[in-house]
């Protein structure tokens, strides 16, 4: 199966969007902890975090694509179906039906929401966040609006609890906060 290394190496080639790049990061950063705490494989969903949006350059005009031209561009890479599914899963191409599936759908968004709330937080870090924190900034229409709270309330199809994926998903990025120079 392809590496951290190796995917990371993939993203920056293909997307140069710096804060694109971070959000992928971010989102391996979750998927690694909720792999934990589900006690999965956490290098492969870590790694389908970090692919998850690695066409987004390629389909920023035409986003009916976004997810089907990653699978293309994953073509003769070794990388397990599971990956391809969850990844073209999560633009809703295909209903999310595994476990790693519904939680890319969920970790999504909520990097954004983390992240627009540390950049607000007076410690200007995530390890200064707590869930309670962040469910009141989740509870604000208005604040970090592109995080999309029907999805992170998808967190609920994995048995999470809101409180609970926040803490998670909390914990997941802190664990990459240097790369996202948070």
């Amino acid at each position: 199966m392809i590496t951290r290394p190796e995917a990371l190496k993939l993203v920056k080639k293909n997307v140069k969007n710096k804060n694109l790049v971070k959000h992928m990061i971010a989102v391996e950063g979750i998927m690694r902890r909720l792999a934990r705490h589900f006690n999965e494989d956490e290098e492969l969903w870590g790694v389908t975090g970090m692919l998850h949006d690695l066409d987004y350059d390629l389909t920023v005009d035409d986003f009916s694509r976004h997810g089907l031209v990653t699978a293309e561009l994953l073509q003769g890479i070794d990388v397990p179906p599971e990956l391809i599914r969850a990844i073209k899963t999560h633009p809703g191409h295909l209903p999310a039906e595994s476990l790693m599936e519904k939680s890319l759908y969920a970790a999504d968004p909520i990097s954004g929401l983390i992240v627009a709330a540390a950049l607000m937080h007076p410690s200007k870090k995530i390890s200064g966040l707590d869930a309670d924190f962040l469910n009141r900034r989740f509870k604000e229409k208005r604040f970090a609006a592109g995080a999309d709270r029907e999805q992170i309330r998808a967190c609920s199809e994995m048995g999470l609890e809101l409180e609970e994926f926040f803490r998670l998903s909390i914990e997941g990025m802190t664990q990459v906060a240097d790369e996202l120079g948070l």
